[in-house]
């Protein structure tokens, strides 16, 4: 059995543009969603497209880090995580997954 749901029909200029249903029969049509995609601020990527810096390096700046304060997140020294930072450097997954969880923010920004 199928109870009615009160669907809210938004207009512009007289016209029907979206209709807003209840959160439970979104979830039923589309499956749960784990939120909205992650997003990365402007200064960031014109950080790396503009200037050439890592990503790890962009979103350090962009967070107001210094590299030492992320190097002891990550346990290692500040020389370290510098070599880790540099624009040439090929990190692997698990580094990458470290300097993520050390920013606070998602691995997949780091992807930049």
């Amino acid at each position: 059995m199928n109870a009615p749901t009160e669907h809210q029909i938004i207009r512009h200029n007289g016209q029907p543009v979206a209709v807003v249903v209840p959160y439970a029969e979104y979830v039923r049509a589309f499956g749960p969603q784990a939120g909205p995609e992650p997003t990365v601020p402007h200064d960031v990527v014109g950080r790396v497209v503009n200037d050439g810096v890592s990503p790890c390096r962009a979103w350090r700046e962009h967070l107001g880090l210094t590299q030492a304060e992320v190097a002891a997140r990550m346990g290692v020294t500040q020389s370290a995580y510098a070599q880790m930072e540099a624009s040439d450097a090929k990190l692997r997954v698990a580094t990458r997954r470290k300097i993520a969880a050390a920013l606070g923010v998602a691995v997949e920004l780091l992807d930049l």
